[in-house]
């Protein structure tokens, strides 16, 4: 399977003045509210591929995040725990009672901190391809990264991300600037493990079984979460207590995890079981 990010999304696009940004979203479906995220140096068409099953039963809200897509960027950097802030405001924006946050990759990032620290606003979390500290990426991957800078646009000009930035966003030449900006926040340490263990909403942990980090990684983020430490039980007792779930999804990868039918299905299956929390 190919990353696949040709796919219009074709919602209804709108545009929200919140939190200090001028944020992108689009609209799909109907049903309970889904909040959808993209990852990193892209855009809502990160989910082409697996949005109608995504929207099929769910009000999907692809939004684009600060700097990405049809979102413009603002004066402050890329930091998830900032933009939490935006998705904060979307919610209260569009009037949402308690949707449900998906996202992937930076996206990722973004719905764990909102549902770190909008816990009221927030139904249930799924947050995938996110690593929670910089060291569960190998080294030769945080070598790569120290190489996103406004330097490397020459060489991505054939890349899907550069291709899609320059047909959708508003400032086109801001390529440069957002690779900056990433690359500047990837080049940053940190360890999110208190506020993993501190979640309070129902959380599904989703990653490849040839993720950017190890699958360890995630059973490590899932045990945080009071989840692979004992048998279940054949009723469920001895499940993570809170509602968490841990999902590796096979012969996949961090780049074509958020257009697998795999993603989608395990997603759907944890937002729309009861919790037995």
């Amino acid at each position: 399977m190919t990353t696949d990010w040709t796919t219009e999304t074709k919602g209804t696009g709108e545009y929200a003045k919140v939190n200090g940004i001028n944020l992108y979203y689009e609209t799909h479906g109907a049903g309970r509210p889904m909040i959808l995220l993209h990852g990193g140096l892209g855009s809502g068409e990160m989910f082409g591929p697996t949005l109608p099953a995504l929207a099929e039963h769910h009000q999907v809200i692809l939004v684009d995040l600060q700097g990405h897509g049809r979102t413009a960027d603002i004066d402050r950097p890329i930091d998830i725990r900032l933009m939490a802030d935006d998705i904060a405001a979307l919610i209260d924006h569009l009037g949402l009672e308690k949707p449900d946050i998906v996202g992937y990759s930076l996206g990722g990032g973004v719905a764990l901190f909102t549902a770190v620290k909008y816990p009221e606003k927030v139904g249930k979390l799924v947050s995938a391809s996110a690593n929670i500290r910089r060291d569960a990426i190998p080294p030769e991957m945080l070598a790569q990264q120290a190489q996103v800078s406004a330097a490397a646009v020459p060489f991505m000009k054939d890349t899907p991300m550069y291709q899609l930035y320059q047909r959708v966003a508003p400032h086109p030449d801001d390529f440069g600037r957002l690779l900056d900006k990433v690359g500047e926040s990837m080049g940053k340490d940190f360890d999110f493990s208190e506020e993993v263990r501190g979640l309070q909403v129902p959380t599904l942990i989703v990653a490849a079984d040839a993720d950017m980090a190890p699958p360890s990684h995630y059973v490590e983020i899932f045990k945080l979460l009071d989840g692979g430490l004992r048998d279940g039980g054949w009723m469920g007792e001895g499940r993570p207590k809170g509602g968490h779930a841990l999902a590796i999804l096979p012969g996949l990868t961090h780049y074509n995890l958020a257009v697998s039918p795999l993603f989608a299905a395990v997603t759907l299956d944890f937002l729309d079981a009861r919790s037995e929390s």
